[in-house]
């Protein structure tokens, strides 16, 4: 199945800032942004599946295509670190996440297996549903790791580094 994986625009955050799942405000640009997004797409969307927060929700409206909201297409949830510069919680608990993401979560987090495994269940529905028309999914930078790596049989940690960028359309199928 053709399907477009499509990172939310540039928020209105202070360079620096854990904001996982917060909600955030979008950037001035958002307008040329999503224009910009529309122009990479290589069909018009039949159905946008999207994250519930609203920098990806206003996004997924402005694609046109029948909307359907998805919590499990949320960002990695960094817990109480979220709404914090990263520096402000440098520590032990920090360099053991950073050392392992995959196994440890921020204080009232989750993991990147967490995260892997509610990407992999959408992932797996989608595939089910079969042919449902040109399909894009707009979501966060954490999530099109994942689904990325899942679809191209690659593990996650090799993505960790890989840049995703706002606005960014990443085609598969």
């Amino acid at each position: 199945m053709p399907l477009v994986l499509i990172r939310h625009t540039c928020v209105d955050v202070p360079a620096g800032v854990c904001y996982g799942q917060r909600e955030v405000p979008l950037a001035a640009s958002f307008d040329a942004e999503a224009a910009e997004v529309w122009s990479q797409l290589p069909w018009p969307p039949d159905i946008v599946w999207t994250s519930p927060s609203e920098r990806c929700r206003k996004l997924a409206e402005r694609l046109g295509g029948e909307v359907r909201v998805d919590d499990r297409l949320r960002e990695l949830h960094f817990g109480e670190w979220e709404g914090r510069s990263w520096e402000s919680f440098r520590g032990p608990e920090s360099e053991a996440w950073a050392l392992d993401p995959w196994g440890q979560r921020p204080p009232g987090g989750e993991s990147g297996e967490e995260l892997w495994k509610r990407v992999g269940q959408v992932r797996a529905e989608l595939e089910a549903a079969g042919s449902a028309g040109h399909v894009a999914v707009v979501t966060h930078a954490g999530v099109i790791r994942a689904w990325r790596a899942q679809a191209e049989g690659r593990a996650w940690a090799e993505l960790l580094a890989e840049p995703i960028g706002f606005g960014s359309v990443h085609l598969l199928g």
